[in-house]
């Protein structure tokens, strides 16, 4: 395991020894301007497991979700293994004056969350993999709410661009975020120093063999993305060194549970 500086040199010398990426566009370049020298600085980054990240063609990646510092620290870690991270937001967020020009012009992703049809929703995700893209999902939706931060269940958008495009689907662990910008503590509040470790580990393929060939029903896209959640957990569990739990936290579970108790107080 090394420290943030060597990991970064580590990065430097694999750019040299390997293709450059795929163009990146003005935005996007902004975008790496302003994060890259602000992750060296400030974090200590412990990226492991990119040789499990294939350096072309289609791919979605699906990491799990700890903080609203994630996306920075999963763009850089993308970024790392010399690709360019695409990740899905809102249709709405693509209409916000500026900031919609900004994220459409560095090439992310709206999710059709109000479509008639599921496969609709993600029509853009879909076309993205098939021109080679390296498409982010969090399949949870939101940040987690398992008390010790493990991933929860995971909604079936993943598994769906997976099973229409035939693409690769690569578990990625991320731990570290949450102490820079900890979530649900009612306070805005950024952590930078001391210095952060930030932790990502992308994992081997999710094998999606069994459900390939099949009609996309429901059920088969819950059956896929509890494999694929299965193995993020694993994932996380590795880079924690701790094992994951054997169920992993529903949140529509809970709060129906949660509703429950309050009917029965009232």
């Amino acid at each position: 395991m090394t420290d943030g500086h060597h990991e970064h040199q580590e990065a430097a010398v694999d750019a040299r020894q390997s293709d450059p990426r795929p163009p990146r566009g003005f935005w996007f370049g902004v975008i790496v301007a302003i994060v890259k020298p602000f992750m060296i600085v400030f974090t200590k980054c412990r990226f492991t497991g990119r040789e499990n990240m294939p350096r072309t063609g289609g791919v979605v990646y699906v990491p799990n979700h700890i903080s609203h510092f994630d996306p920075v620290v999963l763009g850089y870690f993308i970024w790392e293994c010399r690709r360019i991270p695409r990740f899905l937001g809102k249709a709405s967020v693509f209409k916000i004056p500026v900031l919609g020009s900004i994220i459409s012009g560095a090439g992310q992703i709206p999710v059709y969350r109000d479509s008639a049809q599921a496969a609709d929703a993600f029509r853009d995700a879909v076309a993205a993999v098939e021109r080679g893209e390296c498409v982010g999902v969090y399949p949870e939706g939101t940040i987690t709410r398992d008390p010790d931060l493990w991933p929860m269940t995971g909604k079936t958008g993943a598994a769906r661009i997976a099973l229409m495009t035939g693409c690769p689907v690569i578990p990625v662990a991320n731990w570290g975020a949450h102490e820079v910008f900890p979530s649900y503590t009612g306070k805005l509040r950024i952590r930078l120093l001391p210095r952060k470790t930030l932790q990502v580990r992308a994992g081997k393929p999710v094998d999606l063999s069994a459900f390939q060939g099949r009609p996309i029903t429901n059920q088969l896209l819950h059956e896929a993305t509890e494999v694929i959640m299965s193995q993020v957990a694993e994932t996380l569990g590795e880079l924690r060194g701790e094992t994951p739990p054997k169920e992993l936290y529903d949140l529509r579970k809970a709060r129906k549970a949660e509703g429950s108790t309050g009917e029965e107080k009232a």
